[in-house]
Parts: C-alpha cells; structure tokens; sequence
C-alpha cells in the first residue's frame, strides 16, 4: 500500500495499487459530409444523443479529442471524414442478468429465450453488461450478430446470426416483412377481443429523446398491430399481439393509444418524468408502486417464424411466457 503526498504535504488517502483500473472505452465518431461545419457540440448532442447541455461541455473537456490533434472546444467546426475520438472509462454498470437459454442452434442461426433487463447494445449506462457483450465472450471466434431488436425489458425470443451470409439474409427478411413475431402483452382495463391497430407513429420532441407518439395526420411511419385477447382478469388482459410493422415502441405505444397500457410501462403508462426518475435513480420502492408494482414493463416475445438462412424453410422458435410474468399475474384478480 503507497500513501501519496499532496502538492500542500498534506498525506493523500491511501492508494491500492492491486485495486482493479477502470478499463477504458475507445470510440471514434466519423462525421459525414452533412454535418461538416457544425459545432462540435451540436455535432455530439446529434451523435449520441440524451445529453444536457452541461453534460456535453464536460464530455468534450475531459473525453473528446481530434485525431489530428488539435484542441477540442464546444465551438470548435467538425470536418467531414475526420474521427472525433472519446476516451472514458467504462461506466460502473447496474447489475443485469447474463445468461440466457437457448431455444434453438444450428451452424448459421441461435435463437436465444432472452431475459428482461439485458441491453443489447452499449450505451451510456452499459458497456460489458450487454447482450452483444455477452456473445462476444462466449462465442469469440463467430461474428455473432443480433438480427433485431427488442427493448431492454422486454424478454423473449431473439435471433442472432452466426456467419456473415446469415446476417445479410436475416435483414432482407426482415426488411421484407417475411418474418412473423407474436407478443404476450399484459395490459390494463377490458380491450375488445380482437382489433387492428392502424396508427402511424413518429418520435416525439420530448426531453428523452426516446418517446414514440401518434404522429399528425399525414405524416409519420406506418405502423399496424393486430391483437387478441388470450385470458381475462378483473382490471387486465392478456393479449396476443402481432406487430406488421416494426416501429420503436410500437406495441406499448398501441396500446396505449387505445387507453390500455401495458404493465409496468415507464414511459407509457406512467409518464416521462417517472421514466426519467427510474433512469437516474433506479426503481425505488416509491416508483415502483407507480409502475403497477413490477419492475419492468409486461410484454413478452413469445414467437417468431422466420425463414431460415440456409434451408429458406419457415421455422418457429418459442419461448414460454417468463417467469415474472406469470408471477404477476397469478396475484391478479379473475374476472
């Protein structure tokens, strides 16, 4: 153990030298022709996104370099082609499940019964504890690549690609509209037996930057769910539903929509400065009682039929509802 002495004499607390270093996250950030001549700032906000003005100011005095070398100011002009780089160290990560079962595997596809609360990707919040992490590690010699997307608390099935013909095949199927995907959704109130939810969304200019909406006459991305209401409670439903489209949010925001949320939705069924609250604080005791007493929002993927890459015959993978799920609901009043 070394004890340091500050520039006063003054004995600094003791440092550990066997205590683990942070390890540091590279990225670059290419910018296109469009954005040459922005400011910096603008430039970043635009890249990453869900940033405060004040956040921003920091991230560019201690994270943000050029790669020519010159001094990185929140004014200073982006040059298309150049790399912005950021240096920082890796976030202290909320804790995540990081196991999955697989459903099903053969040598260019896995399908995988994912958990609720595994991000897929990195973001400002996770770095290793991801779901395109946790693939790395345990296949590192396949360029494993996830086929889509499905939101952090939603669990279910999820396809991942294991050669690079399998992934450029599974995203025209999907493009095309050639895979079907049928979700367990347990929402509040009484819906109809069965419906079609054809309303367009479009991302709303909201502080989250991350929320869906109806979207103006004319204007906005075509989204359609269809529906069917699978088993009855006193003040709940659980619906089977069938997105034709794959809008972001598409399925909560649907349902919301017709005045009936899903459980648990932050952001839909509660609101955004709730949602905003559980990002910064995590779900206490106090908001979880707002999101209907379950940690995460109730949708399940519970089916998907996609072509396979090899053979272009349908296959159907399936997950059983999870696990908290039926918890939940086994608590739930019958009709």
């Amino acid at each position: 153990m070394l004890r340091k002495v500050s520039r006063r004499g003054e004995a600094a607390p003791p440092v550990d030298e066997a205590a683990p270093q942070r390890e540091i996250i590279s990225l670059d950030f290419p910018v296109p022709s469009e954005c040459a001549g922005w400011r910096l700032d603008h430039f970043l906000k635009r890249r990453i996104g869900r940033l405060s003005r004040t956040k921003i100011q920091r991230i560019i005095r201690e994270q943000i370099s050029f790669a020519d070398g010159r001094h990185a100011r929140a004014s200073s002009a982006v040059r298309a082609g150049e790399l912005i780089q950021l240096r920082r160290p890796a976030p202290v990560e909320p804790a995540v499940p990081r196991t999955f079962t697989i459903l099903h595997e053969d040598e260019s596809v896995l399908a995988i019964d994912k958990p609720a609360g595994l991000p897929m990707h990195t973001t400002a919040k996770f770095w290793r504890n991801t779901l395109a992490a946790v693939l790395r590690e345990r296949y590192p010699d396949e360029p494993m690549k996830i086929a889509h997307r499905i939101d952090r608390e939603t669990s279910g099935v999820l396809l991942v690609a294991r050669t690079h013909e399998a992934a450029s095949f599974l995203t025209v199927a999907f493009a095309r509209r050639l895979v079907a995907k049928t979700y367990l959704a347990l929402v509040k109130g009484a819906p109809p037996d069965e419906g079609v939810i054809d309303l367009p969304l479009a991302l709303r200019d909201t502080k989250s930057r991350v929320m869906m909406g109806p979207a103006p006459a004319g204007r906005g991305l075509a989204a359609v769910t269809r529906f069917r209401v699978v088993r009855r409670f006193a003040a709940h439903a659980l619906c089977e539903a069938h997105p034709e489209t794959g809008r972001q949010h598409q399925i909560r925001v649907h349902f919301a929509a017709i005045g009936h949320p899903l459980v648990g939705d932050k952001l839909y069924g509660a609101s955004e400065e709730l949602f905003m609250r559980a990002c910064d604080e995590g779900v206490t005791p106090e908001l979880l009682e707002a999101f209907d007493g379950l940690p995460r929002h109730a949708l399940h993927a519970h089916r998907l039929t996609f072509p396979h890459p090899r053979t272009r015959v349908p296959l159907t993978v399936v997950s059983p509802l999870a696990a908290d799920l039926v918890a939940y609901m086994r608590d739930l009043p019958d009709v």
